[in-house]
């Protein structure tokens, strides 16, 4: 398993939804916290997933097949991203109808930057799966190579009960250095 992903399409309204349903684990976060380089660490390929020093590249929702078994669907980032007020409302509609509709959605990773406080719109993106979605939910603590390496706790995260994930992993990762 995990042996062939590849990219299969980028999605900008439901209508553009892959005609093969499988599984979806969705990936959401910040525009800035490097969903597109965790998709490359996984899978252990350095440009499945586009990458870019400038947050908000990803302005579609990009859906990778998984041995033709999954999706891995990698939601626009919220926050950061330098686009107009308008854009970023297209986006978070998108994402919206997306997390209401979708039948295959089986599981969520919600990535954040443990270097900081959960934002107000961690905590959004985060009440939109108790809204919407009854799937299970992992929150992914991004954290610097190097914070672990000195023993530095991700201590940014503890005591977030606002969050209903069913754990916290950690995660490290330089793209966020």
């Amino acid at each position: 398993m995990l042996n062939h992903q590849y990219f299969v399409k980028s999605v900008y309204s439901l209508d553009q939804l892959p005609e093969k349903k499988l599984p979806e684990v969705v990936l959401c976060g910040r525009s800035n916290v490097g969903k597109s380089s965790f998709i490359n660490s996984i899978f252990n390929k350095k440009n499945l997933a586009k990458t870019s020093a400038t947050p908000g590249k990803t302005r579609s929702i990009n859906y990778y097949s998984v041995d033709d078994v999954f999706y891995v669907v990698d939601l626009p980032g919220y926050g950061f991203a330098k686009t107009s007020l308008e854009e970023r409302k297209k986006w978070q509609f998108l994402i919206d109808k997306f997390l209401k509709k979708s039948e295959q959605l089986e599981f969520a990773f919600h990535l954040i930057d443990c270097r900081h406080d959960p934002t107000e719109l961690d905590i959004k993106m985060n009440n939109l799966f108790k809204v919407f979605c009854s799937l299970s939910e992992t929150i992914v603590a991004i954290v610097p190579p190097k914070q672990l390496k000195n023993n530095a706790a991700p201590t940014k995260l503890e005591g977030a009960d606002i969050f209903i994930a069913k754990a916290v992993v950690i995660f490290a990762l330089s793209a966020i250095i």
